[in-house]
């Protein structure tokens, strides 16, 4: 009698086919790179409380959406597509400027010569108080210190001081 009974192939074969796992894989993959890309950049840069929330969300939602995989094998497959493809987007991405567009969001201006670019702040759900908050955080009384201000790609907001 054995002290712990193992399924060696259930452990570590494969249960769902290979291909299945590609598949689901990089259909995966792809569709959460869309869904970041689409989204505002604060969701995705800088984590407050409830962006840590919504990642966690999607990393549980991601998780079901691989399936219930009782096999080491399964899991590692998708494992190694995930990875795989986040190599080759970024190997592409550096090779091709047209990859990185797509990748990755230009930076996009929120202050120009000390005045606020309300569109731009719309559309990425900045608010004015966020931005002067940050501009404090950064050592600046006010906009007339401020040449431009962005918010990366990763959703920082970098900002450059006028010249005196």
């Amino acid at each position: 009698m054995a002290l712990l009974p193992v399924d060696w192939h259930e452990t570590f074969g494969l249960e769902t086919p290979l291909l299945e796992l590609l598949v689901r894989g990089t259909a995966l993959y792809f569709g959460v790179l869309a869904l970041v890309r689409i989204m505002p950049r604060r969701t995705g840069g800088e984590l407050a409380t409830m962006d840590l929330i919504f990642v966690l969300l999607i990393a549980e939602a991601a998780a079901h959406a691989l399936g219930d995989y009782s096999s080491v094998a399964d899991a590692l497959v998708m494992i190694i597509t995930l990875m795989a493809w986040n190599w080759c987007v970024n190997a592409m991405s550096y090779r091709f400027p047209a990859i990185e567009r797509l990748a990755s969001a230009p930076p996009i201006e929120v202050i120009r010569e000390g005045k606020l670019l309300r569109r731009s702040m719309r559309r990425e759900y900045l608010t004015e108080a966020e931005l002067m908050s940050h501009l404090r955080k950064e050592g600046l009384e006010g906009l007339a210190k401020v040449k431009s201000a962005c918010i990366e790609s990763d959703g920082r907001i970098s900002v450059i001081q006028a010249t005196k």
